[in-house]
């Protein structure tokens, strides 16, 4: 009998000491990203979550599980989290022509034309990713080659950063677009009186309103496609700018039946059907996967376009300075509207003027320091006299260094070196509050997290230009980039308590490296490999 009891207490103590989990990763160099971006080995997780972080003896000696990974002393990061990207729109960008780095409008042509041949019929051919700035003499084309190609099929081709796009004659005759229309915040160009096919910023949505709807199928297939390529290169959630009620329930419906395993930060886009919508009327939604509690604001266009606002004309166009997508008053009610819940506001604002307006009208509600988090989406080009809004409010800069890089090779022209300087200055807005989320906004830029890493540590394109970087006193440290694609992106997001670092309560969103980004050299930058990524745990790639 005392032996029967003594077996019996045995195995309760260890029970006790050796607690079953789902999964324990050991012989790691696990990047904890905590406050102190302490370095730990190992790890145990339960349920979707961490449970323990420790020493390889400690996690291997108090847990157990049939479900072991030896990572063979892999470098492991928290899941990179993007706090800017269309992640719906590169889904469907998957399924239109591909446009990006075409050379030529030529090639652009011939890449619809191939799109056409292998999709007949008279359905709608849509493309996104052309960029005038990389074409011979950087004007910008028109549609006249659409026009004889396509005389009875509708055409729209979206310039990369989503603020412009040209559509053929016969798209704009269904959308009933005239010589001559005009109309807040968009721009029908023309040319000796005739319509060119260039539409900027809201013009694009007038033709774009005569796209049929899309089907369960197709956004399945867009989700699911842009999720695959997503995991692969290390990313656990994103931040997606702009959707619409009903696009929100088509994630959700994919979420819920396991298609769509994503995790997604969704700002709804400033439009009056949202704020009768339930997601804004119920005070936001949130699931596992899915946190609606930002509502997206259009201040102005891109400069790529000279669609931005500017305080003073542009360089290379005398007498043009931009323009906002809505007037001042429109901005400040919806301040006014969201100051009072929880939902932040984001506004997209990437010129000097369109800056300023916004920060100041955050300004006049936030009153002061506070935790509401309301966001400025890319603040490209700042006054140097309005930077202390930020600080002063608590308002977020949400930044993508990609677009620095991109951009380099003509912003100075569009802007005049003075101007310039305080354009991309990732390092004075992170001193504003300390902390800055980063992003990709792709697809106007690509997806590559380490693309992103790249250009903010070094200020360097993917083909190592400029060599001594670009405006490199605006660089950020290693350990800093690190923390905006990780845990500040959480926190722009206010998922700081689930996401964004390896601790103990947190989801299990992590990813294996094969080399490690605060060593690898410069140049190895874009070699490194996601050899696994895993999201509550469960491996997703």
């Amino acid at each position: 009998m005392r032996l029967l009891f003594a077996f019996a207490f045995m195995l309760l103590f260890s029970a006790c000491i050796n607690q079953r989990v789902d999964l324990i990763v050991h012989h790691a160099q696990i990047y904890t990203v905590n406050n102190e971006f302490t370095m730990a080995e190992a790890m145990a997780i339960q349920d979707g979550k961490i449970v323990a972080v420790g020493s390889n003896d400690d996690i291997l000696k108090e847990y157990q599980s049939d479900s072991m990974v030896n990572a063979n002393e892999a470098i492991i990061y928290p899941g990179f989290i993007d706090a800017h990207a269309h992640f719906l729109g590169y889904g469907q960008s998957l399924y239109a022509v591909d446009l990006m780095f075409v050379p030529s409008w030529f090639e652009a042509i011939e890449r619809v034309k191939a799109f056409a041949a292998n999709h007949p019929g008279k359905g709608w051919i849509k493309g996104r990713g052309w960029d005038q700035n990389r074409f011979p003499g950087k004007e910008f084309p028109t549609n006249a080659e659409l026009n004889i190609l396509f005389p009875d099929r509708p055409v729209i081709l979206e310039r990369v950063d989503g603020h412009a796009s040209i559509a053929n004659d016969y798209a704009l005759a269904l959308a009933g677009v005239k010589a001559g229309q005009t109309m807040e915040g968009g721009l029908f160009t023309t040319q000796n009186g005739k319509l060119t096919g260039l539409l900027i910023d809201n013009a694009v949505g007038v033709v774009e309103k005569k796209i049929p709807d899309a089907t369960n199928e197709d956004y399945k297939n867009w989700l699911t496609a842009a999720q695959q390529n997503c995991f692969a290169t290390g990313l656990t959630t994103i931040t997606d700018c702009g959707l619409s009620p009903e696009e929100v329930d088509r994630v959700d419906a994919l979420q819920k039946s396991n298609d769509l395993k994503m995790r997604l930060y969704v700002m709804l886009s400033d439009k009056p059907i949202t704020y009768t919508s339930k997601y804004f009327t119920s005070g936001g939604y949130v699931t596992d996967k899915l946190m609606v509690k930002g509502i997206k604001v259009y201040g102005d266009g891109a400069l790529g376009s000279r669609g931005a606002c500017l305080n003073q004309a542009y360089a290379d166009k005398a007498g043009w300075s931009g323009f906002l997508l809505s007037s001042p008053a429109h901005f400040d009610s919806v301040a006014a509207t969201l100051i009072s819940t929880d939902f932040q506001m984001c506004t997209h604002a990437i010129g000097d003027s369109a800056n300023r307006t916004i920060l100041k009208v955050y300004a006049k509600y936030l009153k002061g320091k506070n935790d509401k988090r309301w966001r400025i989406e890319h603040a490209q080009i700042i006054d140097p006299s309005d930077l202390h809004y930020f600080g002063d409010n608590n308002i977020i800069p949400s930044v993508q260094p990609t677009h620095g890089t991109s951009d380099m090779y003509w912003a100075g022209a569009r802007l005049g070196a003075q101007r310039l300087k305080t354009g991309y200055a990732f390092k004075q807005l992170l001193e504003q509050n300390n902390w800055l989320p980063l992003g990709t906004d792709f697809p106007v830029e690509e997806i590559n997290p380490f693309k992103t890493f790249l250009a903010a540590v070094a200020r360097q394109d993917s083909k190592g230009f400029p060599a001594g970087g670009f405006q490199m006193e605006n660089a950020l440290t290693r350990e800093q980039t690190i923390r905006g694609m990780t845990i500040w992106a959480a926190k722009a997001n206010r998922m700081e308590k689930q996401v964004g670092s390896i601790e103990v309560g947190k989801k299990a969103d992590f990813i294996i490296l094969d080399k490690d980004l605060m060593k690898v050299p410069t140049d190895s930058i874009l070699h490194v490999k996601v050899l696994k990524t895993y999201l509550n745990g469960e491996r997703v790639f």
